[in-house]
């Protein structure tokens, strides 16, 4: 049974940073893409980060370039999303979500994309 397991959510300052991890399980992990989105109130669930499966190739949207890196521990079936530089505009709930070993060719990609979801944690920044 596939599983993605998020955490690491909180309350942090504008200017603070906050490190979101997402385990997966009962899939070969290192075959897998995995991106993490996020989901503001009223707004679509936008794709933020994605990296290859086996390369470990990183892409990002234009809003978190510079800000955000994302990174994987294949061993521990883990990747890693440090968010830094913090906004208000950040504040979301973050998901991370698998596909078959690589980000889309031409972008991020959107939600129809992705194959696995995990629950979501929440990230607020907020003075």
């Amino acid at each position: 049974q596939v599983q993605l397991v998020e955490s690491g959510g909180g309350l942090v300052q504008p200017g603070g940073s906050l490190r979101l991890s997402c385990v997966g399980s009962g899939f070969t992990f290192d075959n897998f893409a995995i991106a993490w989105f996020r989901q503001a109130v009223g707004k679509e669930r936008e794709a933020v980060s994605c990296i290859d499966g086996r390369n470990g190739n990183a892409h990002y949207a234009d809003s978190v370039k510079g800000r955000f890196t994302i990174s994987r521990d294949n061993p521990e079936n883990t990747v890693y999303l440090q968010m830094s530089s913090l906004k208000p505009e950040d504040t979301a709930d973050y998901y991370c979500a698998a596909r078959w070993l690589n980000c889309p060719d031409y972008g991020l990609g959107s939600t129809r994309e992705y194959d696995y979801w995990g629950q979501g944690t929440q990230a607020t920044v907020s003075s």
